[in-house]
């Protein structure tokens, strides 16, 4: 072969840095934003009835939240100076900084001024704390990583087995303002549209080819909100009395309040959050075969810090990356970044957008069940994976430390009220599943392994730049 014929041949690029023509692109980004929706606008419904805000002033804090989080995603995922990882993932408000934010709405004098100005600071925190959280990564082998990550997936298959059934076990009365039980949870027609987007899901991913397989995830959901549109069970009651554009001015609230103790809290939180965030890094590395460097890692933490930061001027909340946004690019296997910087945009123009909000907020939670199954559970088998690579059969050690790291990772799902005598200011810390399973999982391999490392686990460890 001549040098000519060669040096002529196009280089192939990344499968993340490929780019999907026009509509295929779009198509994957909806898909995209459907799976991570519910989760997007739950935080602002909570903490906008904890505040006990109007309606339209709800609706401000959802059309704010989109926006910021279609803002951050495309940061994180396209990559802007020091700022984003360049993987495809999808930013979204926490749940971790939910329980603080409660409490300081329940507090007269911090109220949402308060919970604003905490996530201005606890964002500034994150950027400068960022490089201290991924210079920890030789503390992360496999036997570590694929604990933590098989915890972040166990964790969160309530949710979709809750999203299955139609929403949560008890609900709010709006008279009485007291937990009752759902009356609907568990209904018949909502098990069996959940079970049947599933199947549809597998059905696509067996037998589809090329690009159909590559959205089995939106196929099943299309497939379930049709049938629960036929069955007369989604609403679109208030489409009319929404505008069609909506402008979000930073500072809607007034001038933040920056409470010390509300500050400490938060950013307690976002220690969470990007220890949570470094495990969902680490499974997309593996999803993606990317080699992480402390450089890419550093830059995807500090843009959750960044998001956090902006949202408190955009009057949102703490940003983190989604994990069922993880799980489906295990689902369907596609690793372009290009399709979640195409999502952000979407969730921008549901932000500017409401009328188009609404209709995507009307697809049922139980739609979204049969999805979440599939993608929260290729969470949890992309630890296992990367479990597969430690030592288990011949390091009895490892096993211990993957039993006590489970074990801890499922205090806060299966007993809530466990450390509930413990100081209120550490709820953050212990009512994490993740991160408990991390500090054991962490501690023990310092304590059991020491500095050791075999040869199977040096073999996939992320690369260091340094």
């Amino acid at each position: 072969m001549s040098d000519q014929t060669r040096t002529s041949r196009p280089i192939e690029l990344d499968p993340v840095d490929q780019c999907p023509p026009g509509g295929r692109l779009f198509t994957l980004a909806l898909q995209h934003v459907l799976v991570m929706y519910a989760g997007a606008i739950a935080v602002p419904l909570i903490v906008g009835g904890a505040l006990k805000l109007p309606k339209d002033q709800i609706a401000f804090l959802i059309n704010a939240d989109l926006l910021c989080c279609g803002l951050v995603t495309i940061i994180q995922a396209l990559g802007i100076g020091r700022f984003g990882i360049r993987l495809p993932i999808m930013m979204g408000v926490t749940f971790a900084a939910v329980g603080p934010m409660v409490a300081m709405a329940g507090n007269p004098e911090l109220g949402i001024n308060a919970i604003l100005g905490s996530g201005i600071a606890a964002g500034l925190f994150g950027i400068l704390f960022a490089p201290l959280v991924s210079r920890a990564l030789p503390l992360f082998p496999p036997v570590v990583t694929g604990s933590i990550i098989a915890v972040i997936g166990i964790s969160l298959m309530p949710v979709a087995i809750n999203w299955s059934a139609g929403g949560q076990p008890r609900i709010r009365d709006a008279a009485t303002g007291l937990l009752v039980d759902n009356p609907a949870y568990g209904a018949p027609e909502y098990l069996a549209i959940a079970g049947l987007v599933l199947l549809v899901v597998l059905a696509v991913t067996r037998f589809g080819r090329g690009f159909l397989s590559n959205v089995a995830v939106l196929v099943g959901m299309g497939v379930g909100f049709a049938i629960a549109i036929a069955m007369g069970k989604v609403s679109f009651d208030g489409l009319a009395d929404v505008p069609w554009v909506s402008v979000v001015t930073p500072l809607h609230f007034g001038m933040p309040i920056f409470d010390p103790v509300s500050i400490a809290t938060m950013c307690l939180v976002m220690v969470v959050v990007m220890v949570e965030s470094l495990g969902m890094f680490l499974a997309l590395g593996e999803l993606t075969g990317r080699r992480l460097s402390r450089d890419d890692l550093t830059r995807g933490l500090r843009t959750d810090g960044l998001g956090t930061l902006i949202g408190g001027f955009l009057n949102t909340f703490p940003h983190t990356s989604f994990s069922q946004n993880v799980g489906l690019v295990g689902v369907t296997g596609v690793k372009s970044r290009w399709v979640c910087v195409a999502g952000g945009a979407i969730l921008m123009a549901f932000g500017l957008f409401p009328k188009m909000a609404l209709i995507i907020a009307s697809v049922p939670q139980y739609v979204l069940g049969g999805a979440g199954l599939v993608m929260f559970g290729m969470v949890a088998a992309t630890g296992i994976k990367i479990l597969l690579a430690a030592d288990l059969r011949n390091n009895r050690f490892n096993l211990y430390i993957v039993a006590l790291s489970v074990g801890a990772g499922m205090i806060p799902m299966v007993a809530p009220k466990f450390f509930h005598q413990m100081p209120h200011a550490l709820e953050p810390l212990l009512h994490s599943g993740i991160l408990l399973a991390a500090i054991t999982a962490v501690t023990l391999n310092l304590f059991l392994n020491g500095g050791r490392r075999d040869a199977a686990s040096a073999a996939i460890q992320p690369a260091l730049a340094h």
